[in-house]
């Protein structure tokens, strides 16, 4: 399973296992009450067991229990997953991505000096190369 395949919630989990860098099924499924999603300890197991098979968590014994860690990181899931939303809803256009994102009302002026400074950055990194 691609990182960007994943689901709102399984996507979740990973969040905590992120937080925590470890935790077993019981401190998930805290975690994710905390977060406002109360599920049955079994379907956090079952969740993290198919998280396990797919390759991006994994786990190890401690005492009679599991002890789960995300072998993904945060950073190449988000890579991945928002580009696959660009190649679905802006066939990859790096452009279009960002007119829309700055077409939304709510960025601020800080934030707009931000992307530009990201947009500098990358040129600076563009030109640097051979």
């Amino acid at each position: 399973m691609k990182p960007d395949q994943i689901s709102e919630l399984q996507h979740a989990i990973l969040q905590v296992l992120w937080d925590r860098e470890e935790a077993t099924v019981t401190q998930v499924q805290e975690d994710l009450a905390a977060a406002g999603r109360d599920l049955a300890l079994t379907t956090v197991a079952t969740l993290l067991s198919r998280l396990r098979r797919r390759g991006l968590v994994d786990h190890r014994s401690q005492g009679r229990h599991y002890v789960y860690h995300s072998a993904v990181s945060q950073r190449d899931v988000r890579r991945s997953m928002v580009q696959d939303l660009a190649d679905r809803i802006f066939g990859g256009e790096v452009s279009a991505v960002v007119s829309h994102l700055l077409g939304s009302e709510e960025i601020d002026s800080e934030e707009l000096a931000r992307v530009k400074e990201l947009v500098l950055q990358k040129e600076r990194e563009l030109e640097d190369r051979p």
